[in-house]
């Protein structure tokens, strides 16, 4: 197992690898519980669904680990699972096995497009100032997120859209104090600061009867019957249902592209010209779970951002992939259990990760406005609208009309303007309301 993980060139140990694994797993479990209650407004079965969210992402992280033997965790996303849920069936009107053929189709074309070597072609054209904005733009993506998740960051009034939360409330006092009880262990240097964090704090919340103890630790999982491969693909073959399956297409591919480069940036992953070695790999994981996805009636996966924590606390290879997938091969059985860890808890972890993803900023060009205007806007728009998707499509059709308006068009690489053509129709699909 060492040999084949590669233990001795990535100066790791089980022990690390299993810490990393198991940090992953708490930071992202809540998508057990969070993936089927979007998915409910499309009238998808909460138990059925919470099955199938956990067996895509026991399949597709353990693809991930032993094929690509990276140490990401896959799982189905957050945002498409909205757009699928609220756009396609609530606003569009279409069923939700229709909208799970969207999801089908997208990822057999995903996986023809990997195989044929065009999404590595595209990722090597991307310039390394938006490489690096993908890591620090995600990682203040991740902050926000996590300031949210614990109350200090609340909904505001238009003019405002976000102020202050109460932080008065225990709950969120309690979530400051694991906040700063993980940056005190972090900075000791404790092995596990990260987990150890997460852990205290739910201890918290169990102690001061915040969080109710489980009535049972065991159960056995809801039968997957009711929506496994329900795919409505004759519905799916209409003109006017061509807008999804590209919105999908875009949606998928930049949210994949970005948290694969941000991930790895920070991993230290990528080689000397700012590439991912093999990317192909783990894009093709991508491309399958999002198949795999789809016939278990569960909407589009992908890599997560929350891997960046497991990767924060030492995880490099595979392996760390293997122990999140076996944690959640047991959640189909202990959910209970697994999932009473409430946002407060891992809220600090994702504002510890974002610090730790915003170092990639500092590898951005500030001296060539043609290069940082395009990673500024990437960063910035991913943050303020709340989609890691818009602020990447924005940097390509940015970085392209730049070079082009200042007589430096030589420097866009072919793939470029590929991708800067596919964010316009992104944008041109857009559901706006």
């Amino acid at each position: 197992m060492q040999s084949y993980f590669n233990f001795k060139e990535h100066r790791t140990s089980y022990r690390q690898e299993t810490l990393a694994g198991i940090t992953t797993f708490f930071t992202l479990a809540y998508i057990i519980v969070v993936n089927p209650a979007i998915l409910a407004a499309a009238g998808i079965p909460k138990g059925p669904s919470m099955t199938a969210t956990i067996l895509t992402s026991i399949f597709g992280t353990l693809l991930m680990g032993v094929y690509a033997k990276r140490p990401f965790a896959v799982a189905p996303y957050m945002g498409e699972n909205a757009f699928i849920a609220y756009t396609v069936v609530q606003t569009l009107g279409y069923s939700w096995q229709t909208a799970m053929a969207a999801i089908f189709i997208g990822g057999v074309l995903f996986t023809l497009i990997t195989i044929g070597g065009l999404r590595q072609w595209l990722a090597e054209a991307i310039p390394g100032s938006l490489k690096h904005s993908f890591s620090g733009g995600i990682g203040l993506f991740l902050a926000f997120l996590g300031l949210s998740e614990m109350g200090i960051v609340t909904l505001g009034v238009p003019g405002a859209p976000v102020q202050l939360g109460n932080i008065a409330q225990l709950p969120v006092l309690l979530s400051l104090g694991g906040l700063f009880l993980t940056a005190v262990l972090l900075i000791q240097r404790v092995t596990g600061a990260i987990l150890a964090g997460i852990v205290a704090t739910t201890a918290l919340f169990l102690l001061t009867g915040l969080v109710p103890l489980p009535a049972t630790a065991f159960s056995m999982p809801p039968s997957i019957e009711p929506i496994f491969m329900k795919i409505d693909l004759q519905g799916a073959m209409t003109w006017g249902f061509a807008c999804v399956i590209i919105s999908v297409l875009v949606m998928d591919f930049v949210d994949t592209m970005g948290t694969l480069f941000g991930l790895s940036s920070r991993a230290n992953l990528l080689d000397e010209k700012d590439n991912l070695p093999e990317i192909e790999k783990p894009m093709l994981v991508d491309a399958l779970s999002t198949i795999a996805a789809s016939l278990f009636g569960t909407t589009t996966a992908g890599v997560y951002i929350e891997s960046a924590a497991g990767i924060e606390q030492g995880g490099k290879t595979g392996f760390t992939a293997l122990v999140v997938a076996a944690l959640f091969a047991l959640a189909l059985f202990f959910s209970p259990v697994l999932t009473i860890v409430p946002p407060f808890a891992y809220g600090p972890a994702l504002v510890i990760v974002g610090m730790f993803m915003l170092q990639s900023v500092t590898k951005m060009d500030f001296t060539d406005y043609s290069e940082l205007l395009p990673a500024f806007l990437t960063i910035a728009l991913m943050i303020f609208t709340f989609n890691i998707g818009v602020g990447m499509t924005a940097g390509f059709i940015a970085y392209v009309l730049l070079k082009l308006f200042t007589g430096r068009v030589r420097e866009v690489r072919g793939g470029m303007w590929i991708l800067a053509l596919l964010s316009f129709t992104f944008y041109l699909f857009y559901p706006y309301h």
